[in-house]
């Protein structure tokens, strides 16, 4: 095998036992089209595929890896293939804010002690887990929009590593309280545009019901704005409240500060402990690579069309020193489609 298309598998092809429930392998097949021949066929053609492709150098085979991409795209084999070689491609290419998720970081434990982001350990009627965030906690002149994205994309990885969340989906709930106009020049409008729509349309989840709280009138111009971003499916599945008390979720799912019973801290302390059970995996993740060199400047900088179906063949001549000029600075420079 030549140097061009040696591959290094980080984890092995394993032979599938499903993990889930009835209830939720009941889900599984009647929301997205998994059964236990689709999966078998989806999983031999997307592994086969990823042995050929030349552009893969570094990739996990084992089958919960896959699962994730072929569960949100509904078994659609292209469509997940498009989703993955998007997702390797913009963790590689994007630098540190799509890698080292390792919440023992300082920063990651800092923000994490906040309550920026963290994941209630109740489940909601319908077997989802729900994610918290407060956002005006994260003080915008000591933290950085690749904090900002590491600490989510920890959340996000960690949950995305359980077979119940790729089929359940999640729920969000926001608190806006304390979100100024210094918050929101953390990203260009640019890279918001960007960010937004590959965290729709490559990470492998799915968003169920997202509720948002405490919106102050100052900043409603750049919720309009990320609301135009959104798919249509993602907008009906958008609830806005002006009081905590209104908000129409089991408020036994959130902490006893926003009408549950356990305090927040200890919501965010047994977090902790899934995060230190997944860190290992996550860390696994920031080898997975394609050859970057294969890929045009927009691919490699996030443009949602660059990867469509004949638009992503190999690079021309003059990639190499693209690819290599391109690497220096890529989040501050993301160009919109």
């Amino acid at each position: 095998m030549s140097r061009r298309t040696e591959k290094r598998f980080l984890t092995e092809a394993d032979d599938y036992r499903c993990p889930l429930s009835a209830d939720t392998q009941k889900i599984a097949e009647d929301e997205l089209r998994e059964t236990d021949n689709s999966r078998s066929q989806a999983l031999t053609a997307l592994r086969s595929w990823m042995e050929q492709n030349p552009k893969f150098s570094s990739i996990r085979m084992d089958s919960s890896f896959f699962l994730r991409f072929l569960r949100a795209k509904k078994f659609s084999v292209p469509m997940a293939q498009e989703a993955i070689e998007r997702y390797i491609l913009l963790r590689q290419s994007w630098g540190i804010a799509f890698n080292q998720l390792d919440y023992k970081l300082p920063v990651m434990l800092e923000l994490l002690e906040l309550g920026y982001i963290f994941v209630s350990p109740f489940k909601d009627r319908l077997g989802r887990r729900v994610v918290i965030y407060r956002p005006g906690v994260f003080d915008p002149y000591k933290y950085t929009n690749q904090d900002m994205c590491r600490v989510m994309g920890t959340c996000y990885e960690t949950l995305l590593e359980d077979e119940e969340n790729q089929v359940r989906g999640v729920v969000h709930y926001a608190d806006g309280s304390g979100v100024s106009f210094p918050h929101l020049t953390l990203f260009t409008p640019k890279e918001a545009v960007r960010i937004v729509k590959n965290g729709e349309r490559t990470l492998p989840m799915r968003h169920k019901e997202i509720y948002g709280v405490n919106v102050h009138p100052t900043i409603k111009f750049a919720l309009d704005f990320g609301m135009g971003l959104i798919s249509e499916k993602i907008k009906t599945r958008v609830k806005l409240y002006s009081a905590v008390e209104d908000v129409e979720i089991d408020k036994s799912l959130l902490p006893k500060e926003y009408g549950g019973t356990m305090p927040m801290k200890e919501m965010i302390g047994l977090w902790k402990e899934e995060l230190a059970a997944k860190r290992d995996i996550l860390l696994l993740n920031d080898k997975m690579a394609v050859r970057l060199e294969m890929y045009s400047e927009a691919a490699r900088e996030g443009a949602i069309s660059a990867l469509k179906a004949g638009a992503n063949t190999c690079a021309g001549a003059d990639a190499v020193g693209d690819a290599m000029r391109g690497l220096t600075g890529n989040f501050r420079k993301l160009e919109v489609d």
